[in-house]
């Protein structure tokens, strides 16, 4: 479907009639997600020509929205993963965060020559922050033995239901970039619910987060 026919359909359901928040997600999800790479729309959400082809630009479709990471603005900070600690567990555990900068940067004793283009142990030396890419079909939770991770009605995404949770790790485990973690002081996985509270805590604004009625506004008004 060209990029013309998906805008087409996404107007038809977004400007002419009412329409439930599920049959929105499956337009956007579909149609909006697999434009989200190509740069016209990139250029659209304020990203820069050079940075797109230097391969700074990442970008994950989410239930709520188009997240954009902006690699080449992330100062390492760690905000990120502060804010999300915060908001979703009232204290500051970088390494439950369900947004995970810190390992990208681990490389353990030894440093290949060419790291720049090579991953690490954990990560490829760039300050990156990734977070969940709420896969259509998640290995998180189908790894989970006691189903304890299911998608959200109201958002879409995955979480995690923590009166079934039992903390086997089977989860982070199963991720192929190990993002949900284990609290063990509370004893349950943490992964991202999609609350935007790392895009707020972001001061360079390597990461934001575009809602899909505003990724289909910046379409149809381009």
């Amino acid at each position: 479907m060209s990029n013309k026919n998906i805008l087409d359909k996404i107007n038809d359901e977004l400007f002419n009639k009412e329409y439930t928040r599920r049959q929105f997600l499956k337009i956007s999800g579909k149609g909006i997600a697999g434009m989200a790479i190509s740069a016209s729309l990139l250029n659209l959400l304020g990203c820069e020509e050079q940075q797109i082809k230097d391969g700074k630009i990442f970008t994950w479709a989410t239930p709520t929205g188009l997240l954009v990471v902006n690699a080449d603005k992330c100062v390492g900070c760690h905000r990120c993963e502060m804010n999300c600690n915060l908001f979703n567990d009232g204290k500051i555990m970088p390494f439950i965060s369900r947004l995970n900068l810190r390992d990208n940067y681990y490389y353990g004793t030894e440093i290949n020559e060419d790291y720049k283009h090579n991953p690490g142990i954990n990560g490829n030396y760039r300050w990156e922050p990734i977070t969940c890419k709420q896969c259509a079909q998640p290995w998180c939770g189908d790894a989970c033995p006691e189903s304890a991770i299911y998608a959200d009605e109201k958002t879409g995404a995955r979480v995690v239901d923590k009166e079934k949770c039992i903390a086997c790790g089977a989860c982070t485990k199963a991720c192929p970039w190990n993002l949900p973690r284990i609290d063990h002081e509370e004893n349950f996985a943490t992964k991202c619910i999609n609350c935007g509270a790392c895009v707020q805590g972001c001061v360079t604004g390597a990461i934001a987060m575009t809602k899909w009625e505003d990724v289909a506004t910046a379409l149809h008004n381009s």
